[in-house]
């Protein structure tokens, strides 16, 4: 059972659906040693902005996929599907290709 349907299944009533593609390329702006760092935050910071509100839950397979080549080398962009609930709480989950 992958991440993505335990996730779905967990009894979360789901008002709003989106997908981002997410530009990521602030991140090199950074100090080598903080990229992936400075990537998730800049994640959390962009989801919350746009789907107005600050609770923002981070799918384990997004925080894979930044941190799939280490701390030096996020990617410079990701495609992520936000599932937002009746209690304002947005979920990130990795976009179907």
């Amino acid at each position: 059972m992958s991440t993505e349907s335990k996730t779905q299944t967990s009894g979360m009533e789901i008002v709003e659906e989106r997908v981002y593609t997410i530009p990521l390329k602030d991140v090199k702006k950074a100090p080598t040693g903080k990229r992936s760092n400075k990537a998730v935050r800049i994640l959390r910071e962009f989801i919350a902005k746009h789907m107005k509100t600050e609770n923002v839950i981070i799918d384990p397979a997004v925080n894979e996929r930044i941190w799939m080549r280490g701390i030096e080398k996020p990617p410079r962009r990701i495609k992520v599907k936000a599932l937002k609930d009746r209690e304002g709480v947005v979920e990130v989950l990795l976009a179907e290709e």
